[in-house]
């Protein structure tokens, strides 16, 4: 089981996961308050709406800024960030979406698979004198 190099690794992790499933919940939100708003015509409603629109791109900006730095120890390749890379036979998903199944992971189990190597990470700091050359032991 792999392990993570530092604490603000950890962080950026967790926060891009809750940013992930915060965007999954903003938008449908959005577009039917918005939907709604518009059928009857509640002007009050229609700017909650577009101020909740105006969250939503905010934290889909900030989840594709934090995401770009969430690299499985292994691969390197950034598993909450939106990548067409191919995808190990391995890897489930969570309502077609593998950057979710992974986001969940993170926040519930704290660990994830990664889907592109499909190896285990845990979410701590690992151990820098384990493997050293010159560690005692």
């Amino acid at each position: 089981m792999h392990r993570l190099r530092s604490k603000s690794a950890i962080f950026r992790f967790r926060a891009a996961a809750l940013l992930l499933c915060a965007k999954c919940v903003l938008w449908p939100l959005t577009v039917g308050l918005l939907v709604y708003a518009l059928l009857i015509s509640d002007h009050k409603l229609i700017m909650i709406a577009v101020g909740m629109m105006a969250l939503s791109v905010t934290v889909v900006f900030l989840q594709w800024l934090v995401a770009q730095r969430t690299n499985c120890p292994l691969c390197i390749t950034p598993v909450l960030a939106k990548k067409d890379c191919s995808k190990s036979r391995h890897s489930r998903s969570l309502f077609g979406s593998h950057r979710l199944r992974t986001a969940m992971s993170i926040l519930l189990k704290n660990s994830f698979r990664c889907p592109y190597c499909h190896e285990p990470t845990v979410l701590e700091v690992r151990d820098r004198n384990r493997h050293s050359r010159y560690s005692k032991g």
